[in-house]
């Protein structure tokens, strides 16, 4: 999602959705080893998979890696629906 125009602390969000903790884990480690190999940046991670969030901060991406029932719960898409989703996948 571009979210520019909405806030000023990053440029872009992406949301997904894993079906278990251990998905959740591993997501945020395959992204977060990726953006370290192919364009050297250090994101931060806050969260664990148990508790059903895990937010990936690279800095103009912010990433949110979800269990289905928080994604559900926290609805980010709905509390930023003015923004421009670039790309979206079932």
């Amino acid at each position: 999602m571009d979210v520019r125009n909405q806030v000023s602390f990053t440029d872009y969000f992406v949301i997904c959705s894993g079906s278990s903790s251990r998905m959740l884990q591993s997501l945020a480690d395959v992204v977060l080893d990726k953006i370290r190999e192919e364009y050297r940046l250090h994101g931060k991670k806050q969260g664990v998979g148990e508790g059903g969030w895990i937010l990936l901060d690279l800095g103009d991406i912010v990433v949110h890696l979800f269990s289905p029932e928080r994604r559900e719960f926290y609805q980010l898409e709905d509390l930023w629906k003015e923004a421009k989703t670039l790309v979206k996948l079932h």
